[in-house]
This record gives C-alpha cells, structure tokens and sequence, in this order.
C-alpha cells in the first residue's frame, strides 16, 4: 500500500517537528491503489456489504454539532453518514496499513518496547458537511489507561483542505501536558489564557497523506465542504505494557501492531489482543 520509496523515508525532520510542534507532515505515503481500496472498504463497513462483529460505529449529529452525536447506539443499519468507525484492526486491509513498515519505523523510534494499539479509527464528515469538533486532547482519565499514548498517525482518505474539514492545531501544546486531568475537550478558559486562537495552525491534506499527532496536542477540526466527503483513518501506538483500567467490563486487551499475530488471518483474530479460532 505504500508508494515506492515511503518505506525508507528519512523521518529526522518528521520526528523533530513532531517533539517540537506535535503535529508532523510525512507527505503523500498512501498508494492510488491502496487509496482507492481503503475508500471501497470504509464505505462496504458503513454500508453493511463487510461485517465485522465488534466494530464500533457513531453516527454523526443530523444538527452538525459533536455535542448532539448519539452515544451507544451502535450500528444503525446502512449508512454513510456514520461518524466514526472504530476496532479496524479486525478489518485485513486496514490492518494491513497501520502494520506497514513505514510507521513500524516511526513506532519503534518513538515507542521502546513491544507496540500496541489503542485504537484504529475511521472518522468521516460527509457530504452534509459533518460535525465541528472542538478543541480537545485524545488523553486523560477518559481513556482508563495506566500510562498515556502519545503517537497517533493519521491518514488522509480524502482531500482534506483549508475550510474544508482539515486539522487544526496549537503548535507545542502538547509540552504542557493534560488541559485537565480527564482530558478530552479543552476549556474556555485555558484556550483564551493561551490564544488558542492566535497561535492556531490549519494543515491541510490531500488523499494519501500522513501526519504524526501527539496525543496532548490541543487540536480540532471544523466541517467540510458542502457536497464533498472528508475521511480519514488514524492508529493510536502504544507500549504494550500499558493496561486498561476499566472495572464495569472485563479489561480490554490490547491487539499487538508489528508482531506475528498482527499479521494472523482475520478468522484468528478475537478484537482483543489475542488469537481465536472459529
């Protein structure tokens, strides 16, 4: 799925923006056919055509507002207007793409120890022009976990310009550490304190790109394009000692990028970090 030479991509200055500013361009990685085939899959998940059992879906908000996104709904039945799509690590062809070894060498350099994902997620604004998400760290209590990621890449499905649903970031927020200990939206009064505003970055995307994004950097995204579809898909690299906290359920246990189960055929794969037949 990598274009020819991706694989070997010197990552000094990706890495060194990445610790600086939080947020780091790769370029175009991502190849037509590679493109064309995750597009066909995101779209054949939300439709129903492919099913895996245990995915997570959200439908987006019909109001264009991420506070109004209806919660533990799950899946609603055929649909492109599903905001996220989550657990594809169960699916071959995005597996296939969050194990190449192009972001194998980025995890190792980042990460020293054994890899594992916490998520592997599809996030799509449709054509209706999606939902404003503000701005917000992808950290805190909220992820029950017992030791923070801090490296997600993100890749774009879509063209994703300026005005156009791209990402926005304050570059070096990620320094300061959690906005609050529980994370996820950053308050009023702590984005005014530090400008967020003024200091804001858009960078925006075309289809096949790649950037590294800290977990703590504050960052957002508004609504696309009216008539055009912006997806994107992004894997959250961790050390594989990290556990989860959660008491209500058993503990989730986390898939192993890079290591020989994460290559197993998907009928041996149980969505939980191990293996299973069926």
């Amino acid at each position: 799925m990598l274009i020819p030479g991706a694989a070997q991509l010197d990552l000094t200055e990706a890495l060194n923006a990445f610790e600086r500013d939080g947020v780091a361009r790769l370029g175009r990685v991502l190849s037509d056919a590679g493109l064309a085939e995750l597009r066909a899959r995101a779209e054949a998940l939300m439709l129903g055509e492919v099913v895996h059992a245990g995915m997570f879906f959200q439908l987006d908000a019909t109001t264009g507002r991420y506070e109004d996104a209806p919660l533990g709904l799950g899946w609603q039945g055929p649909s492109l207007a599903y905001r996220k799509l989550e657990k594809l690590e169960l699916d071959p062809l995005f597996r296939a793409w969050l194990n190449n070894p192009l972001f194998e060498r980025i995890a190792r350099a980042c990460i020293t120890d054994d890899i594992a994902l916490y998520r592997a997620i599809v996030f799509n604004k449709g054509p209706a022009g999606g939902s404003n998400v503000p701005w917000h760290q992808d950290g805190g209590a909220l992820w029950g976990l017992s030791a923070p990621p801090t490296l997600q890449i993100w890749t774009a499905l879509d063209d994703a310009p300026e005005g156009g649903g791209c990402l926005e970031f304050v570059p070096g927020s990620h320094r300061a550490g959690l906005a609050t200990p529980l994370g996820g939206v950053v308050p009023p009064a702590q984005l005014a304190e530090a400008e967020a505003e003024r200091h804001a970055l858009a960078v925006p995307t075309v289809a096949g790109e790649s950037l590294l994004i800290h977990n703590y950097v504050w960052h957002r995204s508004g609504k696309n394009r009216p008539g055009q579809r912006r997806l994107a898909f992004s894997a959250c690299y961790m050390s594989a000692s990290i556990r989860c906290l959660r008491r209500r359920r058993a503990p989730r246990q986390f898939f192993r990028a890079f290591a020989p189960a994460a290559m197993a055929p998907l009928e041996d794969f149980d969505g939980g970090g191990g293996l299973t037949r069926t």
